[in-house]
């Protein structure tokens, strides 16, 4: 088997890393940070447990080497990290990845958008879950509204980035604003992508009432504007992508609860300190970071991840669904620690 054709035993290839560049944050969203969890004792991760940008680049070259053709750093928040605009760049120069992607809460999005912009990063998720003052204030526990992140929203636009946004939908919470979003994001030309309430972690009080069903979404956004199905760009697209017939952009929905894509899911993930899990449901993380402190070369390391890729059978969601939407009880880790 050539590098590049490394693939499960479900037959999946490997193209998607999440690297994860820090596990703390400055918003404290229910969904995955609650704050009565994640509090001011909270143990965060030191510097020498997390990643360098040296070790990043080391791993996510042999991770290209697999087949990876996209990087998407994550956290945490990933602007927390000093070093994040040179970690774009040097995955853009040095490991030559074809598409490095961003998410953020875009709360420090205005002061470092031109910056990765000119580091070379191609595209950009921005976390919006309401427009209303109290209801963001709610969504990311620290009573903020959402001004000063759609504000930033439309400078890195007018800058050139590319950018998607991405809502979590949450029954109860902010369900009622799923058509007041898609307005103000068609009006402006971006995507506007929901993603259902997922049972991440152990820490966010799942409960599958307040999941609201990815066909809920749709047929409420069709009642409103005409849309129609657009065909996945690629085997393993996460998102089901919607056009409105009016010509103004997309929409997508993220139905991990009520339609399952494990089927097709070629993610890997690795946490700021280096462990490798191969589903976002899963707690086994292998340690890639201790690998190559010990010594390890670029060939050895390659072939360790080559290993844990081959036996993967990961398909928690699948699961989930057989179970009849119940969780499963063991734990999971915290969406925070992998980036979701």
């Amino acid at each position: 088997m050539s590098h590049s054709n490394v693939a499960d035993k479900l037959d999946r290839p490997l193209r998607d890393l999440r690297i994860s560049v820090t596990d703390r944050c400055n918003f404290r969203c229910p969904y995955c940070m609650p704050k009565e969890v994640f509090g001011a004792d909270y143990a965060f991760m030191r510097d020498p447990q997390l990643m360098s940008a040296d070790e990043m680049v080391a791993i996510a070259r042999s991770f290209v080497e697999l087949g990876v053709t996209k990087i998407r750093l994550t956290g945490g928040e990933p602007l927390l990290r000093k070093d994040l605009c040179e970690i774009v760049r040097r995955l853009k120069t040095e490991v030559g990845v074809p598409e490095v992607a961003l998410t953020t809460n875009g709360w420090l999005l205005a002061r470092y958008a031109e910056e990765l912009r000119d580091a070379g990063l191609d595209r950009l998720n921005v976390s919006v879950d309401s427009l209303s003052a109290e209801t963001a204030g709610k969504m990311n526990g620290m009573g903020l509204d959402s001004r000063r992140v759609l504000e930033a929203i439309d400078l890195a636009s007018s800058l050139g980035l590319p950018v998607k946004i991405n809502t979590a939908v949450r029954r109860g919470i902010n369900d009622h604003e799923v058509e007041d979003l898609a307005e103000y994001f068609r009006a402006r030309g971006l995507t506007l992508r929901f993603i259902e309430f997922m049972d991440v972690g152990n820490s966010n009080g799942w409960q599958s009432e307040e999941v609201v069903p990815a066909q809920e979404i749709v047929d409420r956004i069709q009642a409103k504007w005409p849309i129609e199905p657009v065909a996945p760009a690629y085997r393993g697209e996460v998102a089901s992508r919607y056009r409105y017939r009016d010509g103004a952009g997309e929409i997508g929905i993220i139905a991990s609860i009520t339609e399952p894509f494990c089927r097709d899911c070629h993610r890997a993930r690795l946490s700021a300190d280096g462990k490798l899990h191969t589903c976002l449901f899963s707690a086994l993380g292998w340690d890639v970071l201790s690998e190559l402190r010990k010594g390890c070369d670029q060939e050895s390391i390659t072939r360790y991840l080559t290993d844990i890729w081959i036996g993967r059978r990961d398909r928690y969601s699948d699961e989930r669904s057989e179970r009849g939407g119940r969780g499963d009880a063991e734990p999971k880790p915290e969406m925070s620690y992998l980036g979701g």
